[in-house]
């Protein structure tokens, strides 16, 4: 049952309320760190164009991908003096900073480094400044006669990136999310063999599930809070089963680019679903008849969630659906894991012992909506 005193079942909504009421008043959402898109192109003279989309200011200030947001860095005051910058005064400062950059991109053919050659930097203008801006900076190269097989390598210290290798023509020729430091493969320029629908699907299934388990922190706590609510299959096959509805909605319609919500707006706000979920599950010990909903709109804002992974990696036109596809399944095997480690850990065995909702569940939802409230007063930078 709902507990009745002080009308306490309203309470959930009157957090959520509040925590939306705070977005507006934050001083600056934080700046999240997201990778950096490298494409390359591959003409038939073997002249090459690599063109960086980068948070400059983050490179520049030393923030790479081991910080969430800006904000959690200790030169977030540089970065916040660089991001007021006009584009004329910060493409100064990069000219500065350019020969670290040059030495961080290691491109080679055959083990020969390629020497590349800063062509256009383009930096937009200020703007809101609690936004990030990103900057495009190109580079030209020539490879050598007979070249075989080419590999990329951004510094560590740079972050995270996507790298995406293409002909002039348009013909994809190789695509990976690469972490900080790691190299991509050895990429053959001759007698490309594209890979299988299998490889792809394989590949981007793995991607959904790593984001989940075990990058996905807020959505693994979001969904053992829809665990610990009531540990029966029934009352939980509602709750995943509608939120995976929505989540599989706007995933589909994030990444076709039919609805995009910044990840300012966004990562709040799932961050405020799980402090919802947990409190309700304080005040009631069995599915409601608007939890389904609400689960259902709180899928809705994860599936946006996905849909920003999915558009930094930047899925192939020609396998499109594929990934789409493979990478949502990725996701939901990632939750069912979490959903079976809760079973195995504690539903299996104390589910049905009358402490279980004392000593397990109303601790477990405390702990957890707390950690849900810290994460959205950081992600609007009120923390």
């Amino acid at each position: 049952m709902c507990m009745t005193a002080a009308a306490p079942q309203y309470w959930p909504k009157l957090i959520f309320l509040f925590l939306l009421a705070a977005l507006p008043a934050a001083p600056g959402f934080p700046h999240e760190i997201r990778p950096a898109i490298i494409d390359l192109k591959i003409g038939g003279d073997l002249q090459i164009r690599l063109t960086q989309r980068v948070n400059l200011e983050a490179l520049m200030a030393g923030i790479g991908s081991e910080h969430k947001n800006t904000d959690d860095a200790d030169s977030v005051g540089e970065y916040n003096r660089l991001r007021r910058l006009p584009p004329a005064e910060l493409e100064a400062g990069f000219q500065a900073f350019l020969p670290r950059l040059l030495t961080g991109s290691r491109l080679s053919v055959d083990g020969t480094p390629v020497r590349l050659e800063l062509i256009r930097t383009a930096i937009p203008a200020v703007g809101n400044t609690t936004l990030a801006r990103d900057s495009i900076i190109e580079f030209q190269g020539v490879l050598p006669p007979g070249s075989g097989k080419l590999e990329w390598t951004w510094d560590a210290r740079f972050g995270t990136n996507v790298l995406r290798v293409d002909s002039n023509a348009g013909e994809e020729l190789y695509t990976a999310y690469l972490q900080a430091g790691q190299a991509s493969d050895s990429i053959p320029l001759t007698g490309i063999a594209a890979k299988s629908g299998g490889t792809l699907f394989l590949e981007y299934l793995r991607t959904g599930f790593d984001h989940i388990l075990p990058k996905g922190t807020d959505h693994i706590l979001f969904v053992i809070g829809l665990f610990l609510l009531n540990a029966r299959l029934s009352s939980l096959l509602w709750q995943i089963s509608s939120f995976t509805l929505a989540h599989t909605l706007t995933l589909g319609l994030g990444v076709y680019g039919v609805v995009q919500i910044p990840a300012a707006i966004v990562e709040p706000l799932i961050a405020a679903s799980i402090v919802y979920v947990c409190v309700e599950n304080l005040f009631c010990d069995h599915l409601t008849r608007w939890r389904p909903l609400v689960v259902f709109l709180f899928g809705l804002l994860h599936g946006l969630g996905f849909a920003g992974v999915l558009r930094e990696i930047g899925l192939a036109p020609d396998h499109f659906i594929t990934g789409l596809i493979a990478f949502n399944l990725g996701v939901e095997l990632g939750q069912l894991a979490v959903i079976a480690g809760c079973f195995l850990a504690v539903g299996i065995w104390f589910s049905n012992r009358e402490w279980y909702r004392r000593l397990i569940t109303l601790p477990a939802s405390l702990a957890i909506a707390l950690v849900g409230g810290y994460w959205f007063f950081d992600r609007v930078g009120i923390v």
